[in-house]
């Protein structure tokens, strides 16, 4: 006889308050109390909350992260999109340092250089601009229909993916992430956002906010057959930034198929960097994002905010093998900058 779903989650809290970690058999299950509608919000809250104290290990959150993809809604991608290199630039948020939406521009910017990029993202929940809220305001349609993104991505190099459109079972774990907001708690659900692209990109550029998850959520993407990925966590002061900084060391953990795993240290006073600070990083509203965007593909803005876009860029175009190192990257970000290419790019997705 099957447990009612309360019961499950109420069973499996126990075991986390023993620190003792969850089978992929017991995920599932814990999956579908989730998106039970008749879970109360309290205990889904208290099953959230015991798994964020225990600590989430990769085995657990690539399970979390299979079990919510097999229950997404699939995207048609014809044979000849598939067989290339797809690419995904984001970061988990959390940061809480208020610059600009980097990887979204960045995202554009390699869709503009020859790579067909699937962003996958949501309205913003930790900063005052998401990626949707960005590219709306630049005018590009975040709302289409899985056929129709599955059309853009194919004529156009670059597809949206609005994770509410994809996701319809997170209506039910929705309040119970809201009411560990409230209290201060974390939840499993701040580091699968990125994992949950339903394009399945074969290349992903992840930023996260602490150096510490760079290797496990490496891991996490190799479990998830992408077969080309770069997990990234850059300093800036004594804060972590969910990009690639240009203002202090990074640490990097890397796969590709032909290379396997590594993790390192990346330190960008290598590069010839203006002299910047955070400020020269900051952002806004999404209509000041925006702006930003646009003074940086037309070109107009050469400073600290090009160059965190470059650095970024140059990443994102090595992982999806576009280019041979990230400084080869940068160049290639930059020319398509330089020759409109990019503001070329916008301009034609505004008006796809």
């Amino acid at each position: 006889m099957r447990a009612y779903p309360f019961l499950v989650l109420d069973n499996l809290i126990q075991q986390l308050a023993a620190l003792q970690s969850l089978s992929p058999v017991q995920i599932a299950s814990a999956v579908n109390a989730l998106t039970t509608e008749s879970v109360s919000v309290e205990t889904k809250a208290a099953f959230l909350t015991a798994l964020a104290k225990k600590g989430e290990v990769s085995d657990e959150i690539a399970a979390f992260a299979n079990e919510l993809l097999t229950r997404s809604i699939q995207p048609p991608l014809d044979a000849e999109t598939r067989s290339r290199e797809i690419l995904d630039v984001c970061g988990t948020g959390g940061d809480h340092l208020g610059t600009f939406n980097i990887s979204t521009t960045v995202a554009i910017v390699c869709a503009a250089a020859g790579v067909i990029v699937a962003k996958h993202g949501n309205r913003a929940i930790t900063s005052k601009s998401g990626s949707a809220d960005v590219l709306e305001a630049l005018g590009i349609k975040i709302d289409l229909s899985p056929a129709d993104a599955g059309a853009a991505l194919r004529e156009h190099g670059f597809a949206f993916f609005f994770a509410p459109n994809y996701h319809p079972a997170f209506k039910h774990i929705g309040p119970a992430r809201k009411l560990c907001a409230e209290r201060g708690q974390r939840t499993i659900f701040n580091f699968l956002g990125p994992l949950l692209n339903p394009a399945r990109p074969t290349a992903q550029l992840l930023g996260v906010a602490k150096s510490e998850l760079c290797e496990p959520l490496a891991q996490v993407l190799q479990s998830l057959k992408v077969r080309r990925g770069m997990v990234v966590s850059g300093k800036v002061g004594q804060s972590q930034l969910d990009e690639l900084s240009t203002l202090g060391t990074n640490t990097v953990a890397e796969f590709y198929q032909e290379r396997g795993f590594s993790t390192s240290t990346f330190d960008p006073s290598k590069l010839q960097l203006q002299s910047a600070t955070l400020n020269d990083l900051l952002g806004g509203d999404c209509e000041a994002n925006a702006e930003i965007i646009r003074r940086i593909l037309r070109g107009e803005d050469r400073g600290p905010k090009l160059e965190a876009v470059l650095l970024n860029a140059g990443a994102a175009l090595f992982v999806a093998g576009r280019v041979r190192s990230i400084s080869e990257g940068w160049e290639l970000a930059k020319g398509t900058i330089q020759n409109g290419a990019a503001w070329k790019k916008l301009q034609a997705l505004r008006s796809a």
